[in-house]
């Protein structure tokens, strides 16, 4: 028996620890192990990827999908994931960005609602933390920077470009609220919890920019975008496009708060100390008047200013002795280099896709992946999805392959430092959303599939709203069975259909 201090006072320990033991006894291994094989099965039910037609594709979905269930299981709101889960000693099971930006999909779509639930509250409660942390670099009215490495809400990471610049992390915890409520329709999660993060939030983007009197437009200077392999960089795209957003969605919020619940509206003005039109004002002004880098000649989202003064090379034309570029170049030449660590601009093509037309997405994602060397596992995925989206359905394949396969073939070479348990998450992502092509818009389900040549078919579950529906996706049709809950209204292929209750759709 293995009990912890985070549960039992130091003195009950070990007398709990033998009544463990004690009931364990009782019930004998058999039925210990009997217990443990339901679970597994109630967990396979729901979570199960089946592909039929290439074995490669399978072993890999069902291997991360494994580690993903092994690592959490969303009972303990105290506890978040570690990039490397429990395979590892890496990054020290601290918590990243990653978890809001790759794995809340995975736990919506396959589990209820209070796992994913979980991991909102574990950043609620460290929100206090979040303000102190922005307090001590400057900002003041209740602004909060989440940190980019934590255990209990105080920063942990000790690298200065990572820790004061990719401040882009802010924009994950409040886009995973977003993604909550748009599933789940739990819009009571907002006003009970989530509507006094996005107001700190949306305060630190607020005295985050400055006003460039050069460019008219309001600028935010000196960050680190998701591509780690750029530093201490001006007008990162996706950094200035997430900000706005946010302003966005916490107006929209409160709003809509103010609208359907007066009383609760105000309360939470009292308790965040909001002078409320002067901020609405504030957060407005900045969102008509960001600038974002644009290329008006090759019609390009720019990384950030200046990004094609550097020499442009295709990732491709790397000599393999050289790959992966960390372990091989200095850090001088690594950010001298166009080459991309991780999805910069396309991360923020994968967030606000409806933003932008098919074209946009594909001229963007043609010119970004053919310089992005993946040396992130939180890479492929993303590009695997947009690739889907824009239907490269073999480029798609062969980003599913990478980010599926990272850790079973060990693409970058650090496998024995531990599994990626966040890109697992995304191997999911780049199914369901990608190939399956799933979204939930006003609150319908949507799917527009797409299948990889060499597959015969794949079929996936999905959790949502009270309902299981069982998806099976071949060359001829998509065949969807409400397994489990009351009628359901869903679109698949741009047309909207009724399932009723027990019954499969055949498009």
């Amino acid at each position: 028996s293995v009990l912890s201090s985070l549960n039992h006072c130091i003195e009950d320990i070990l007398p709990n620890a033998q009544v463990v033991v004690k009931d364990a006894k009782e019930k004998g291994f058999y039925n210990l192990l009997d217990a443990h094989s339901n679970k597994w099965e109630e967990k396979w039910s729901h979570s199960d990827i089946v592909i039929k037609g290439d074995i490669k594709a399978q072993q890999a979905i069902r291997f991360n999908i494994f580690q993903l269930n092994q690592t959490y299981t969303g009972e303990d709101n105290r506890l978040n994931i570690g990039p490397k889960g429990f395979t590892g000693e890496k990054y020290g099971g601290s918590t990243y960005w990653d978890t809001e930006a790759f794995c809340v999909p995975f736990y919506l779509g396959t589990a209820p609602k209070e796992v994913c639930k979980n991991l909102l509250l574990y950043r609620y409660k460290q929100l206090d933390k979040a303000i102190e942390n922005a307090h001590l670099l400057g900002f003041k009215n209740g602004a909060a920077l989440y940190p980019m490495v934590t255990m209990n809400g105080e920063e942990c990471h000790n690298e200065w470009e990572i820790t004061f610049e990719e401040i882009h992390r802010n924009g994950a915890i409040a886009m995973a609220i977003y993604k909550y409520i748009n599933y789940t329709g739990d819009s009571s999660y907002l006003e009970d919890f989530g509507l006094e993060v996005l107001i700190a939030i949306a305060r630190f983007w607020q005295q985050r920019v400055n006003f460039s009197k050069a460019k008219d437009k309001y600028v935010i200077l000196g960050v680190t975008g998701p591509n780690e392999y750029e530093n201490n960089v001006n007008n990162n795209w996706y950094t200035n496009t997430i900000a706005v957003w946010c302003l966005k969605y916490t107006i929209e919020s409160l709003e809509e708060l103010k609208n359907n619940n007066f009383h609760r509206f105000k309360e939470i003005v009292s308790k965040t100390n909001m002078d409320y039109r002067p901020e609405i004002n504030a957060w407005k002004d900045i969102i008509e008047n960001m600038y974002y880098p644009y290329d008006e000649k090759n019609k390009l989202f720019l990384q950030q200013e200046g990004y094609l003064d550097k020499e442009q090379i295709n990732a491709e034309d790397i000599p393999s002795g050289q790959r992966p570029i960390n372990q091989h170049w200095s850090w001088d030449r690594i950010l001298r280099s166009c080459f991309i660590k991780q999805a910069d601009v396309v991360q923020g093509l994968y967030f606000f896709e409806e933003n932008y037309t098919k074209e946009t997405l594909k001229r963007n994602f043609d010119f970004y992946e053919k310089h992005t060397v993946n040396e992130s596992s939180l890479s492929p995925c993303i590009y695997s999805v947009i690739a889907s989206k824009t239907g490269d359905i073999e480029k798609a394949y062969e980003l599913y392959l990478r980010t599926a396969r990272l850790d079973l073939d060990d693409y970058n070479n650090e496998v024995n430092e531990g599994l990626h348990i966040t890109s697992m998450a995304g191997t999911w992502i780049s199914i369901v959303e990608g190939f399956g092509g799933m979204r939930v818009i006003e609150g319908t389900l949507q799917f527009n599939p797409l299948i990889p040549h060499n597959w015969k078919s794949y079929s996936f579950s999905i959790n949502f709203r009270e309902n299981i529906l069982k998806i099976n996706v071949s060359h001829s049709n998509i065949k969807i069975k409400n397994d489990k809950g009351d009628q359901i209204m869903i679109s698949v292929n741009d047309k909207k259909y009724i399932i009723e209750k027990d019954a499969t759709l055949e498009v």
